[in-house]
């Protein structure tokens, strides 16, 4: 398969060489908006993979020529426009979340894909976790019987660079979308209200940027299954992504081993030994390479995507209901916010 590349940053570059290691991947055209960033990407890929050609394209409309599948991996705000060239274009297309910056526009995507044929697989990577892949089907399955709550975490172990926060989105959007996304997946309902706040007690930037270093909320689902989330950017143990979820028979988590950055207040306890996890690529490194061999799949023939802008503008939804809560201090009906 031909396989296009846009953008190449830390995950771009990533992505890169996950994609040059599966055996369907026979060409890689890579782009980037700084030129010599592709050009330099471009040599060290063709030194690390001999055995595939990696072509190099500085003029990012000569990207889409030929192609079996596109992969989006800019700054956000490059995202829309590219889905819409794959959309044009009839070339299968991977975007790394958000699919734009702005609820209207995340709008406009859905409604311009739900006309084509042209499948878009948005990256939420968590549903392609084994831990949560398992929480799905034990829900699925009824083994927990009725649920009767669930909690998600995403916890940051250093804040990223304060250049990136203003162009973030805030903490719902960036981070809490993934845990707003794991809950649709995982438990197959919607959320019906939300009730939010945040605070900050770190840096400055956050809160000049109008955003939290720290954010909660409670979800109720269309069920009455109440649902906790939290995000933080300082957690000095470590990277932290778990989900449990308690039932009326049992409780299972995600994320609940001996990397937890955790440790016990009792004496004795042992659990976890460790060492923590320091970041996201830690942590999900299986998820992304299987992501994108589903994407392969389905680029290759054409089946449903995954996780389709649909899915993604669900989830952008309650984000956005979140940081309506936020600023209001009241509970939002997800009946507020626009959707399709």
């Amino acid at each position: 398969m031909r396989i296009g590349l846009a953008g190449l940053g830390r995950i771009g570059a990533f992505h890169a060489d996950t994609l040059l290691g599966l055996p369907a991947v026979t060409t890689l055209v890579v782009t980037d908006a700084r030129g010599e960033t592709a050009r330099e990407t471009g040599a060290r890929l063709r030194a690390a993979h001999p055995d595939k050609s990696v072509e190099v394209v500085t003029d990012s409309r000569e990207l889409l020529d030929g192609l079996d599948g596109l992969v989006i991996a800019t700054a956000t705000p490059g995202h829309a426009e590219w889905i819409r060239g794959g959309l044009e274009a009839g070339v299968a297309t991977f975007c790394e979340k958000p699919v734009a910056g702005g609820l209207a526009e995340t709008i406009d995507l859905a409604r311009l894909a739900a006309r084509t044929s042209t499948p878009v697989h948005v990256g939420h990577h968590r549903r392609f976790d084994p831990g949560f892949r398992r929480l799905r089907e034990a829900v699925t399955a009824d083994e927990l019987g009725f649920i009767t709550t669930i909690r998600a975490t995403s916890h940051d172990r250093t804040p990223p660079h304060p250049s990136f926060i203003p162009t973030s989105g805030g903490i719902y959007r960036d981070c809490l979308v993934h845990d707003i996304d794991a809950v649709r997946f995982v438990t197959g309902r919607e959320v019906a209200s939300v009730y939010a706040v945040g605070a900050n007690k770190g840096a400055a930037h956050f809160g000049a940027a109008g955003d939290v270093d720290t954010g909660a909320a409670l979800l109720t689902l269309d069920d009455d299954t109440l649902v906790l989330v939290s995000a933080t950017r300082y957690n000095g143990a470590g990277y932290d992504v778990r989900m449990e979820v308690h039932g009326e028979l049992g409780t299972l988590a995600a994320g609940l081993d001996e990397a937890l950055p955790m440790r016990s207040a009792q004496e004795g306890v042992g659990f976890p030994h460790g060492p923590a996890r320091r970041t996201f690529m830690e942590r999900f490194l299986p998820a992304y390479r299987d992501e994108l061999t589903a994407f392969l799949q389905v680029a290759a023939d054409r089946g449903p995507s995954p996780c389709t802008i649909a899915d993604a503008l669900a989830a952008f939804r309650v984000a956005e209901a979140c940081e309506l809560s936020r600023a209001e201090a009241r509970p939002v009906p997800l009946t507020e916010i626009e959707g399709l």
